[in-house]
């Protein structure tokens, strides 16, 4: 299994078969594999979303969508000017 295909594997093994997250990890290399997945999954690149989206879509996956947010933020996943009025998704290293 290449490194890729496991970081997949591994993630994917945090959700139900019906996609609900059953735990945040609290092992910073997964929670930073969950959060990265989270990301490119939940928000597409350049659009601006409000808190009500970011929350909306979090719930999709976790009950616990303000601290799924507020690790989005402090991994650097998602980006917000110091009002809090918008929310967009950063770029993965590497890509523009």
């Amino acid at each position: 299994m290449t490194a890729s295909a496991s970081a997949r594997h591994s993630v994917s093994a945090l959700f139900t078969p019906d996609g609900r997250l059953t735990a945040i990890p609290r092992r910073a290399a997964r929670r930073e594999r969950l959060l990265a997945h989270l990301a490119e999954t939940l928000f597409e690149p350049g659009r601006s979303y409000t808190e009500a989206e970011v929350n909306n879509a979090l719930h999709t996956v976790h009950d616990d969508a303000p601290a799924l947010r507020r690790d989005l933020v402090e991994a650097g996943r998602l980006a917000r000017p110091r009002d809090g009025s918008s929310y967009q998704r950063v770029p993965a290293p590497g890509h523009p």
